[in-house]
């Protein structure tokens, strides 16, 4: 039976709408190019990173009903519907990569046929639907966009680890080339979504994902900056975001961190790059935000020496153990992770580092493999320095804060008064 649904990208963004799709009974491929991500799928494994995605089980879910993983692009033939979720990321000159979504284009564009429906999730900035991702399809297809086959956006909201918030019952923002494009966006996303929601155009769905991520980032790069402020005062942070989300109107409660990772980069459309120009200005919030936030983990690292030296120690030889590795709790994906450049300062400062997390089972800093705690209490009853970086529900933290001898929680989540606090 040939497949209703392509998914391009089998990543943190591709899988969860291949585990809605399969659930609401949409016969669907996943295509990547990875041939290791495809074995680990169609052998019923997680793919590494994908823990909080969805789980072992939900995978043998999806093949028990009919979904298959491929790297043979000739698969996606005869689709009535093509998604794109290549990951995109930010280069050494904050720009994103597209390359990904160019690639996955390419490969689709010879096998389109007409009335097939077009779909990216991928994060992009506005226009890169229409002036990156169309061409290459045309190109490739000889068929047009709005005429021959449908092309629209829609950014991807999917929350890794969020027991509340998932694929179905959050509202799907869609926005088309072309009001028929729209509605047949809406059409197939009514089938997994309980609610869709029109944008005016396909720039405007775009724009959407940049607002939503950039609203993050610097309402978490405020409160990283309150963090710093509040323990030069003496203040507790904790209590006054405690008591200041009482309020009804007006606020709503973010907290500070070490970092800020994952795959819902801060976008500045200043660096429009696949086009090859700028807008000749930054959005000075979202550039100061990273500014902001990309100085949390050598404050953690400030933080961790002078805890030790407080306490007679140096950081040249101390034991220091990282709980939660990856970009947040619950998930072992490390895409963007503050953990590694936390590690790497303190490998350099001559501590001797190990780490836990249970749903990393091998984690390379500097090219060197660190140690794993096997026994989570009896590593931080050892560790000089035990340092909260997320706080995975999986761990005890009142008897973790009992057992350690110093515990640094940059996350608030350990009981008032049983460790320090960011």
């Amino acid at each position: 039976m040939p497949a209703d649904l392509a998914v391009l990208g089998l990543g943190p963004l591709g899988l969860p709408l291949a585990q809605a799709a399969t659930a609401a009974a949409i016969p669907t491929i996943g295509y990547d190019p990875d041939p290791l991500i495809v074995a680990e799928l169609g052998a019923g494994r997680l793919p590494e990173g994908a823990e909080g995605t969805l789980t072992a089980a939900g995978i043998r879910r999806m093949l028990s009903a009919g979904f298959r993983a491929t790297v043979d692009a000739a698969e996606l033939d005869r689709v009535r519907t093509a998604v794109i979720c290549a990951p995109t990321r930010l280069g050494e000159d904050r720009a994103l990569d597209l390359s990904a979504i160019g690639e996955a284009a390419r490969t689709l564009a010879p096998l389109l046929r007409p009335h097939t429906t077009v779909l990216l999730e991928s994060i992009v900035y506005p226009g890169t639907t229409e002036d990156y991702v169309r061409p290459v399809l045309e190109a490739g297809s000889g068929l047009k966009a709005g005429r021959d086959f449908h092309l629209a956006y829609s950014p991807s909201r999917f929350d890794p680890g969020n027991r509340q918030q998932g694929y179905a019952n959050t509202p799907k923002v869609i926005g088309g080339l072309t009001p028929a494009c729209t509605e047949a966006a809406a059409a197939f996303y009514g089938r997994v979504c309980d609610k869709v929601v029109r944008a005016r155009g396909v720039r405007e769905a775009e724009t959407v994902k940049v607002l939503e991520t950039n609203y993050r980032h610097v309402n978490i790069a405020l409160a990283n900056e309150m963090a710093v402020f509040c323990h030069d005062l003496g203040v507790d942070l904790w209590d006054v975001v405690r008591c200041a989300e009482t309020k009804p109107f007006g606020f709503q409660a973010f907290r500070p961190g070490p970092g800020v990772g994952g795959h819902g980069v801060p976008i500045d459309p200043n660096y429009l790059s696949y086009k090859g120009r700028t807008l000749g200005y930054p959005l000075r919030m979202v550039e100061l935000a990273q500014e902001v936030n990309g100085r949390m983990p050598r404050y953690i690292i400030q933080r961790c020496a002078t805890l030790l030296n407080e306490h007679g120690k140096s950081a040249r030889g101390a034991r220091v153990l990282l709980l939660g590795v990856g970009y947040k709790a619950d998930v072992g994906d490390q895409e963007g992770s503050p953990a590694r450049e936390i590690a790497s300062r303190l490998m350099e400062m001559g501590a001797q580092l190990s780490y836990h997390d249970p749903y990393v089972a091998q984690w390379y800093v500097l090219g060197r493999p660190v140690p794993r705690a096997d026994c989570l209490y009896e590593a931080a009853a050892v560790a000089d320095l035990t340092v909260l970086l997320q706080p995975h529900r999986k761990y005890d933290l009142q008897g973790l804060a009992a057992k350690a001898q110093l515990l640094l929680d940059t996350r608030g989540a350990s009981p008032a008064g049983a460790a320090y606090r960011l």
